[in-house]
Formats: C-alpha cells, sequence, structure tokens
C-alpha cells in the first residue's frame, strides 16, 4: 500500500517512514524548519508521536534524512566530474547529471532554501559537503587554470541550473524534461565556454 495524500494529510501506509519525510518537507516549507513540531508532522501524517519517535528519534535527525540523499549525490557528482575531461561534451553531460539532482531531490533543495540558516545551524557538520561539491563542480566547469571570467560564469551557470530547485513555484505547468531543457540550455549560454 502507497502513501495516500487526503487534503493536508499523508496516510502512512507500508512505508510511514517516507510518510514522515513527506510531511516533515512540506511542513519545513509551508511554516518553517524551526516553526514545525514533531506532534505536527506525525499529526499530518496520522500516527502518534510515540511512533514518529520510533522511527526518528528527533527533529534534526529527521532533517538529515531528508537532506542526506541529496548530499550524497552531491558528493558522488563531484567525484564523477573530477574523473571526466573538461571539453565541452563533458562540460554538457556534467551540467546535465546536476541539473537531474536538483530535480530529483527538488522537495529538500527547497525545503533548504527556505530555511537556510536555520538548516545550516542545524547541520553545521554537513554544509561543508554542500559547498565543497558546488565549489568542485564550479572549478571544474572554470576548467585548467581559470580566469576570474571564467570562474564567474561558472558560478553563474550552477546558480542557474539550482532554479529547478523552485521551478514548480515559477512554471507550475513546466514538465521536468522542459525544466531541464531551459536551464541546460541557459547555463550552458553562459558559460560561453570560448569566452575569456
Amino acid at each position: 500500500m502507497a502513501n495516500r495524500r487526503t487534503g493536508d494529510h499523508v496516510t502512512a501506509g507500508r512505508d510511514t517512514k517516507r510518510a514522515i519525510l513527506d510531511a516533515a518537507v512540506r511542513l519545513f516549507v509551508a511554516k518553517g524548519y524551526e516553526e514545525t513540531s514533531l506532534r505536527e508532522v506525525a499529526d499530518a501524517v496520522g500516527i502518534t508521536k510515540p511512533s514518529l519517535y520510533y522511527h526518528y528519534a528527533s527533529k534534526l535527525e529527521l532533517l538529515v534524512a531528508i537532506v542526506n540523499p541529496l548530499l550524497d549525490d552531491l558528493r558522488a557528482l563531484a567525484e564523477e566530474v573530477e574523473q571526466m575531461p573538461p571539453d565541452a561534451a563533458a562540460r554538457r553531460t556534467a551540467l546535465q547529471s546536476y541539473i537531474r539532482t536538483m530535480i530529483r531531490h527538488r522537495d529538500a533543495g527547497e525545503m533548504m532554501l527556505r530555511n537556510a540558516v536555520p538548516i545550516v545551524n542545524a547541520l553545521a557538520d554537513q554544509y561543508p559537503v554542500i559547498v565543497d561539491a558546488n565549489k568542485a563542480l564550479r572549478n571544474w566547469l572554470a576548467g585548467p587554470e581559470p580566469t576570474a571570467v571564467r570562474l564567474l560564469r561558472a558560478g553563474a551557470a550552477m546558480e542557474i541550473l539550482s532554479v529547478a530547485l523552485i521551478s514548480n513555484e515559477i512554471a507550475q505547468d513546466a514538465g521536468d524534461d522542459v525544466v531541464e531543457a531551459t536551464l541546460l540550455d541557459a547555463a550552458l549560454a553562459v558559460l560561453q565556454l570560448g569566452a575569456d
């Protein structure tokens, strides 16, 4: 049995942990991480607070469970691109992989954007993973011995791709394929690989 959404509630089926994560993300985005209580998460799922504690011992543990898949994918992508040649085809592939990661983790990413300060404070030990992964990809995109212009263009391209995290808010009817193609084209245009 899958999780079912009824109004403001996510009804637990076989995968109660998934229902808890879904409800927490929705509440953290709507109300804020600090303002959301575990009682509210439990109520949204239709379980008791002790049942929630059975799955997640604290709000921080719940937050880590939401954020870790995104961090793991960013870390893996950063390691992967460092093995790729810094040519135009590889840059396109790397950007495409990055945007697909953003789309796949859109809910967690939007939650992190909307709650940046409290989440960074709560996950201080995890935050360098995000910064390091983005820096590694940005530097790789800029190429070997990059100029200031190339570094800035690479940073701008990464920012364009991060729009995927709020794409549902900007263009609700755009499918993932439209989001990917549009933002990828924009990022590649900003890079202007031959320009300095």
